[in-house]
């Protein structure tokens, strides 16, 4: 028997289900792959209180991460919430210190309820100490534009160049999610000569809560299985495209995707692909 890839999700909890560990667990099941958790917070409101994340304490975070080595191993690590600098710190040390093959930085900063996830002091933290260490980073627009300092970026050219600056982070590639633009949800590729964009139909469906998760969870997955960047890319945006058609609710509250739409239904077959020449890539 061949045992399948070890991914670890270094994230928030999200109570409702739908994303953070939640979504990046259930992702890695539907790909195979054989996952763990680090819990860095509990992203939950209290009904008194009205408090809405509740962070581990650095103690937590390192027995967990020390408890899934010294017990399985791990061969590739998807980075979710981790909401403060002393978090951050704690969390890339980790990492360097671990034998890692393969590091996703989903860069974390708003929740789909506009839940405050990344203190604004921890934002340095993360573009000085995780994502130069990052195989890939994943950014939707509004993440793209705080890293950015704050660049309006409203078109797929905008979206192209900011591609370009993130990869000047220091990270090997980066995947600029164009899913919050008018027309069709597409992902800008960059890799530091080569740029690839990913074209998927926009889907008329506001339960699409835990998408980006699901979508960094899934490259995650497929790099620890041996696919390629482009490969692993390309096979996420068609999981993430077929669980966001099919995402559902059981309130009136935003839903999750749904995160066996693709083994149910069989792979998304309008994603198209284009390959930018390398002086647009400027």
């Amino acid at each position: 028997m061949k045992l399948p890839a070890r991914v670890m999700t270094i994230a928030g909890s999200a109570a409702g289900g739908s994303a953070g560990i939640q979504a990046d667990l259930k992702t890695f099941q539907e790909l195979d792959a054989y996952g763990m958790s680090v819990l860095t917070a509990i992203v939950s409101r209290h009904p008194q209180t009205k408090k809405n994340v509740h962070l581990q304490t650095i103690e937590a975070i390192e027995a967990q991460f020390a408890t899934a080595i010294e017990q399985v191993g791990v061969e590739g690590v998807k980075i979710g919430m981790l909401f403060s600098e002393e978090i951050i710190e704690s969390v890339s040390g980790l990492v360097k210190q671990a034998d890692i093959n393969y590091l996703v930085v989903d860069p974390v900063m708003v929740g789909k309820m506009n839940s405050k996830l990344l203190e604004d002091k921890a934002i340095h933290a993360l573009k000085e100490k995780m994502i130069p260490m990052a195989t890939i980073i994943t950014p939707n627009v509004p993440e793209a534009s705080l890293l950015l300092d704050g660049r309006r970026i409203t078109s797929v050219g905008e979206l192209k160049q900011a591609a370009v600056d993130l990869y000047n982070l220091g990270c090997q590639n980066v995947l600029v999610k164009g899913g919050r633009l008018d027309g069709p949800a597409i992902d800008v590729l960059f890799d530091g000569k080569n740029m690839t964009l990913f074209e998927a139909p926009r889907m008329e469906t506001a339960n699409t809560s835990g998408a980006g998760c699901t979508y960094s969870a899934a490259i995650t997955a497929f790099l620890t299985k041996g696919f390629s960047v482009y490969e692993s890319v390309k096979k996420a945006k068609s999981f993430v495209t077929r669980a966001i058609e099919y995402g559902f609710s059981y309130t009136d509250i935003v839903g999750p995707t749904y995160h066996a739409a693709e083994r149910k239904y069989g792979e998304a077959s309008k994603i198209k692909i284009y390959h930018v020449n390398q002086g647009e890539a400027k």
